[in-house]
């Protein structure tokens, strides 16, 4: 059996959180820790093994132990408990800048990191045009590094990289640096480079990267491994606690005047998003039926209202704002309890976090009864079996067709 390229065995990482001090606690006894020091564990007994040739993003949330996991795999720091194997030779773009002399060229820059990555003189001499061609960078190649951008670090480093030719790359976020068309290129490279057997693992918020450049996910969360496994459940179950936790947040903040206000003649008393079957869900599919279901109570018999439902990405931007009355559906006058639902047979959003908000009012909008400002959170996964488009809001559905020339 092939073994693994890297392993984590029970392995704990611990720093020393060191707080200000006052001058006179720099005359502690030697040997006596000063109080205003705290242990932080980053990690906490992670085991995983993962085989060569495999595509791993590592996801959770920040300070989560990811960048952590990342810097032990590449030797920058060494495990507090347990053991770290590696066998293979690692190219790692880790904190943009690591590894480089300010005062130096880019120029002497690319030779001392590609030394230290395990390349001779000679064989960077050979490499050195490729790598100043692919960061695009020739005209400042001369230029001291201290100058240069976060994209143009992230171009030299990424470049170096992987022209030493590595068997595991280690990928940090620092492809959110540089302009969209140099990362294409990057995401390319690292296409090519799974193509021809090596490991890569990749650390990214992008959920979208990590779907379509990993095969596996690793789930850190406290400095703990709470789930491994095939990217798609992983970063499901990851995204699901993840809202569920921001929805508690918000709903135990319901009845602030910024999350919502209005008389309360019509007291909205539940929101759920379901499924057609009824079943409560977080997290939808570009084209799955949505179900908003809102309960009511009317402290007293009032007009026919009109109920609405508002949905905004979580940027902020106003998706739609449907209600009954555009609808034309009328409701009779209300009195006592009742329930509203609006059905979405299929929801045309395309990956993203959104948030719904509901609201009831009178016909002629005079006041408001009820209105919860974006307190119910869901997000859409695009998976690619069912999805027409990739990139953007919305999904049109639309269809192509071919017409050759006479």
């Amino acid at each position: 059996m092939t073994q693994p390229i890297i392993e984590f065995q029970s392995v704990s990482k611990r720093y020393r959180k060191r707080r200000h001090r006052a001058f006179r606690d720099f005359f502690v006894r030697a040997g006596q820790r000063a109080a205003s020091d705290a242990e932080f564990w980053a990690l906490r007994e992670v085991d995983f093994a993962i085989q060569p040739g495999e595509s791993v993003g590592l996801i959770g949330p920040n300070g989560a132990g990811k960048s952590t996991a990342l810097k032990l795999i590449s030797g920058v720091t060494a495990p507090s408990a347990g053991q770290v194997v590696v066998r293979g030779r690692v190219g790692a773009l880790l904190e943009l800048g690591a590894g480089f002399h300010p005062e130096l060229s880019g120029r002497d820059n690319v030779y001392l990191n590609a030394a230290l990555l395990g390349l001779g003189r000679s064989d960077i001499a050979r490499k050195f045009d490729s790598i100043v061609g692919f960061s695009e960078l020739a005209e400042f190649i001369d230029t001291p590094v201290k100058h240069y951008s976060s994209g143009m670090f992230m171009r030299l480093a990424f470049a170096v990289n992987i022209h030493v030719e590595p068997e595991i790359l280690l990928v940090d976020e620092v492809l959110a640096v540089g302009d969209y068309n140099f990362q294409a290129k990057c995401l390319d490279r690292i296409n090519e480079l799974k193509r021809n057997g090596v490991t890569i693992f990749l650390v990214s918020h992008s959920h979208d990267m990590i779907r379509e450049h990993c095969t596996r996910a690793l789930w850190l969360d406290h400095g703990r491994l709470i789930a491994d496994g095939a990217a798609e459940p992983v970063i499901v179950q990851y995204l699901d606690r993840a809202l569920a936790a921001e929805a508690a947040r918000l709903s135990a903040g319901a009845n602030s005047p910024r999350s919502r206000w209005g008389s309360r003649k019509i007291e909205i008393t539940g929101v759920r998003l379901t499924d057609e079957a009824g079943n409560d869900k977080t997290i939808f599919a570009t084209h799955d039926p949505l179900v908003v279901h809102i309960a009511y109570r009317a402290h007293e018999a009032v007009p026919p209202p009109v109920f609405g439902v508002g949905i905004h990405r979580q940027d902020g931007v106003h998706i739609t704002g449907p209600n009954t009355d555009f609808a034309r559906f009328d409701l009779p006058a209300l009195a006592g309890s009742g329930a509203i639902t609006f059905h979405v047979p299929h929801l045309p959003l395309l990956e993203g976090a959104f948030a719904v908000s509901v609201s009831v009012h009178p016909r002629d909008d005079t006041e408001m009864y009820d209105f919860h400002d974006r307190l119910y959170l869901f997000r859409v996964v695009n998976r690619q079996a069912q999805a027409h488009e990739k990139y953007g809001l919305v999904t049109l559905r639309g269809d192509w067709a071919h017409r050759p020339a006479a």
